[in-house]
């Protein structure tokens, strides 16, 4: 029996991912036309991106666990959150959560380990580059983490930002560093 996800979301783009990706992958494994029941929330983005914006992490916290709570509410037995930015208040988080999470980078990190990666690239929000959401999860997989230099950061920052606010989903691809066995990640 499959449990019941829920989808803790923060942009539209990255809600509309998780939900298509959980629905198109899954039939592999449930059979033909069958997913896990999916539940969804969702507060404004511009919500989360007045905390961020200002550093208030206990803030994203609290919209978070507000969201994790109402999914708990109908019935979600885990949440996901498919933005990686806000994975930064991921501890604080799943200490009062009423349900589990599945964290986004322990799951990139597994993956990038079984296939023999030894170094990542992270790209995407300035936030994200220059936080510890990848970093402090793959070092202890002995994964090293990359980032652009602070030019390139602002250009993808800018970019990312462009293609959110205009409703197409940004697609990057990896900066991949020399040496054996490196590979990107976006």
């Amino acid at each position: 029996m499959t449990k019941h996800v829920g989808i803790v979301a923060c942009s539209a783009e990255g809600a509309a991912l998780c939900y298509r990706t959980l629905c198109k992958e899954a039939p592999s494994l449930l059979g033909e036309h069958m997913h896990p029941e999916v539940s969804m929330h969702t507060h404004p983005l511009g919500e989360y991106m007045a905390h961020i914006r200002s550093g208030n992490w206990s803030g994203v916290v609290a919209l978070m666990i507000s969201s994790a709570r109402k999914l708990a509410d109908v019935g979600a037995q885990f949440a996901v959150c498919p933005e990686n930015t806000i994975h930064q208040a991921f501890n604080l988080v799943s200490e009062a959560s009423p349900i589990p999470w599945l964290h986004i980078a322990e799951a990139v990190a597994e993956e990038a380990k079984s296939r023999g990666f030894n170094t990542l690239a992270t790209t995407g929000t300035k936030y994200l580059m220059t936080g510890p959401v990848y970093s402090s999860v793959l070092q202890p997989h002995g994964i090293a983490c990359r980032i652009p230099d602070e030019a390139e950061r602002e250009r993808i920052d800018r970019i990312k930002n462009r293609n959110r606010n205009s409703g197409v989903r940004s697609c990057f691809i990896s900066f991949c560093w020399g040496g054996e066995g490196s590979q990107g990640s976006s």
